[in-house]
This record gives C-alpha cells, structure tokens and sequence, in this order.
C-alpha cells in the first residue's frame, strides 16, 4: 500500500493535486488505517494517471469525471466536444494575439479595419500625426454609436480624400500646428473660408440632407463637438468665423 507521496510520484502528480482533486470528488479518498494513515492501491494510482493525462489534455476538471466513467462512445462523443471547445478557445486567442500586435503597431483597438485604413491614408498624406490623433478618437466614438454606418460612412471619407479642396484643409491643420501666434489668425481665416466653400458645394449637391439619417442623435453630436472644441484653442475661433459667414455646427452642419 503507498503513502500519498507514493502515489503522487507514480503517477507523476503532487501531493497538493492529489489532495485538490479529493476535494472536488474526482480521486475518493481512502479510510485511514489502523496507525492514522491513509494509503493507496493500484487502483488508485490508474485513477491519477487518467485524471492527470485528461488534465494535461486539456479537460476541464469539471469534465473529467464525466470521461474516466464513460463507455467508448460516451467517451468519443465528449472528446469531439472538447476538442471543438478548444479550437473555438484557440481562434479566441489566436485573434487576441493578432490584437495585441495591432496595439504594439501604434494602432487602435476600438475601431474597425476601415478607420485604420483610413488614418494610414491621412498619414501617407502627411497629415501631422496629432491631427490623425485627434481624429482616430473621434472615430472611436463614431464606431461604437453608429457601427453599422461606418462601411459607408469611410467609403465617403476616402473618396472625399481627392477633393483638392480636402487636402488644402488638411495643410492648413498642419500650417495652424506648427504657426506662431502671429500667423494663426490669417490661417484660421482661410480655413473659416475654404470650410464655407465646401459647405456651399455639399448643400447644393444635397450632401448635407444624408446628416439627417447618419447624424441623428442631437446629444451624441453635441458630444462629439465638444471633443473637436477641446483638440486647439483656437477652435472656438474658427466656429466663431464660419458662424460669421452663415453656417452654425461642427459635426452636424446647417445654414445659420
């Protein structure tokens, strides 16, 4: 008979995974003897074996039992289970990992392929990474409100990407980020400008009636204007001379 260190080191356990699996009912635990000790069979030390290879495997201890007192097919049909499980929890990991090397790239988690896709072009562009900054966390808020527009919505975004009049917008961004104090008015001037020429061209080709289905929550775009009036001091500014021209809003654009 063996000692419960015996039978650990049979069956190539430790004495504490012994004791662990006494404890949820998986290895019964034997009576003492007459000196106060409890000792172990062969039966016992196959029992290990089996609980320790289903273990190893990859078994829930919560399945074990299940298996060690299964016939053949019983047995069969709960492996293909567990072996459909563990490739289910291997696709969960293996996207996991792909995640996490997006984070390590730099890129955002919290937004969908099409935005990366995006904020790449804006790069390539040259577009100053704190204005692509700035915009990644727009659309992190965009995403998970409207996710079932944003396909068209980037659609939209990257083909606006060749309108001259969207790249000269993106240079005067660059130019008013890197401009002293003396020459940001004179550029926050030519941005009120060009943004009042694009407004007037997506009204008269009925651009700005789609806000009304894709920008139709009041509180959400007030919030996302908020955002944009935290991104440049200077922000409060250019709505100030855009509102001069005739047009209120930030997100959501209307004629004042």
């Amino acid at each position: 008979m063996l000692t419960i260190g015996q039978l650990a080191s049979y069956a190539g356990a430790t004495i504490r995974a012994v004791r662990h699996y006494h404890q949820i009912g998986l290895l019964p635990e034997p009576e003492r003897d007459a000196s106060g000790y409890r000792t172990y069979g062969a039966d016992a030390v196959v029992r290990l074996i089996r609980i320790r290879t289903l273990a190893e495997a990859g078994v829930p201890l919560a399945r074990v039992q299940e298996l060690l007192d299964a016939d053949l097919e019983t047995f069969a049909e709960a492996t293909s289970r567990i072996d459909r499980e563990l490739r289910r929890q291997i696709r969960e990991l293996q996207e996991h990992r792909r995640r996490i090397a997006q984070l390590a790239s730099g890129d955002s988690l919290a937004v969908p392929q099409e935005v990366l896709d995006y904020l790449d072009q804006l790069r390539n562009a040259g577009v100053p990474e704190e204005m692509i900054e700035a915009e990644r966390d727009a659309w992190i808020l965009v995403a998970a409100r409207w996710p079932e527009q944003i396909p068209a919505i980037m659609a939209d975004k990257t083909a606006q990407l060749s309108d001259p009049k969207v790249a000269r917008l993106y240079q005067l961004i660059g130019q008013l980020l890197g401009a002293d104090s003396d020459a940001q008015e004179q550029v926050i001037e030519d941005m009120a400008d060009l943004l009042v020429e694009m407004y007037e061209q997506a009204d008269a080709s009925g651009q700005l009636d789609q806000q009304e289905v894709q920008m139709n929550d009041a509180t959400f775009v007030g919030l996302l204007d908020s955002m944009a009036a935290d991104s440049h001091p200077l922000f409060p500014r250019l709505t100030e001379l855009i509102a001069e021209r005739g047009w209120t809003g930030w997100t959501r654009i209307e004629r004042g």
